[in-house]
């Protein structure tokens, strides 16, 4: 028996989440960012940023449940809290995190079984890539950019697929650090300097402007 019947989403994972175990009925609000799966920007009211959402566009949905992402939305999890509302915060920062937030959400929304096969799937086309990686093809090297200013590297995830996919992660070493600011580039030639075969720009919450790299300095 599922207990929550309005379920709040406030990051794009939670939304693309629930969709996929096939619970998107019991959405009742999304992330602005959302972008995956795409109906979901035409079929649920866009009720929060990410770090800037406001308390009353959530409880404005009346959710009986809030799923939250990361310490920078403590202060709107704290004021949801405050007002009477169930929020859940989770902080995945790693595959296994990720995996573990999929098995989360079936258990809060009576999903385990749908839940479980999801994280099957996800870890069979994990396999399935280690597969085809040739052990004596060369690695490229690989700098990941989530943000452009300051420049910061990877999360720890994107680092995990880096390394899936055949690469290397130039700044692995950053991407262990569980906050986004201890993994800022405090000096950019440091990049060059790491020599990169590929440069991966997604600007976390903004379109990623190639026009932009080209002209930086260095």
């Amino acid at each position: 028996m599922n207990l929550y019947q309005r379920v709040a989403c406030l990051s794009t994972e939670a939304v693309e989440v629930m969709y996929a175990l096939g619970a998107e009925d019991l959405v009742v609000g999304i992330s602005g960012y959302t972008v995956r799966p795409a109906r979901a920007r035409e079929e649920k009211p866009k009720i929060s940023a990410f770090s800037s959402g406001k308390a009353d566009r959530v409880l404005a949905v009346k959710p009986d449940l809030v799923l939250a992402y990361s310490n920078m939305q403590a202060e709107l999890c704290r004021e949801l809290i405050s007002a009477g509302v169930e929020v859940h915060a989770f902080n995945q920062r790693s595959i296994a995190g990720i995996f573990r937030m999929i098995n989360t959400v079936g258990v809060l929304i009576d999903k385990q079984a749908q839940a479980e096969s999801l994280i099957c799937q996800l870890q069979q086309q994990i396999d399935a890539v280690k597969t085809d990686i040739a052990p004596e093809k060369r690695r490229p090297r690989v700098y990941f950019e989530e943000w452009n200013d300051p420049l910061m590297s990877g999360i720890g995830w994107v680092s995990e697929l880096i390394t899936i996919a055949g690469g290397d992660d130039i700044f692995a070493d950053l991407a262990v650090h569980f906050s986004a600011k201890d993994r800022i580039i405090a000096d950019p030639t440091e990049v060059i300097a790491r020599a990169p075969d590929i440069m991966i720009g997604s600007w976390c919450g903004k379109k990623f402007r190639p026009e932009s790299v080209t002209a930086r300095d260095q």
